[in-house]
C-alpha cells in the first residue's frame, strides 16, 4: 500500500510529516486529510480571527499530489 505524508500548513509556519500514513487509496487519503481540517482550525481559531490551514500531501517520491484548505475569519460588527 502507498505511503502518503501530509504536511501541514498553518499561522505557525509548516509543520512536516517525516513519517507518513499508509492508505489503502488516494481516496482514503484525500478523505483523512479533509476530516482532519475542522479538527485543526477548531483549536486555532479561539486564538486569532483569521485562520488558514492546509494540507498538502505528498506521495512516496516527494511529488505533492493533493491540497486541501479550511480558512476562518471572524471580526466584530461595531
Amino acid at each position: 500500500m502507498p505511503r502518503f505524508y501530509l504536511d501541514l500548513y498553518n499561522g505557525d509556519g509548516l509543520t512536516v510529516d517525516d513519517d507518513g500514513q499508509v492508505f489503502e487509496t488516494r481516496e482514503r487519503m484525500r478523505r483523512e486529510a479533509i476530516r482532519m481540517l475542522p479538527d485543526i482550525v477548531r483549536d486555532e481559531a479561539i486564538e486569532n480571527d483569521h485562520t488558514a490551514i492546509t494540507i498538502k500531501v505528498r506521495d512516496e517520491d516527494g511529488r505533492q499530489i493533493f491540497e486541501a484548505s479550511i480558512v476562518i475569519s471572524s471580526g466584530w460588527c461595531d
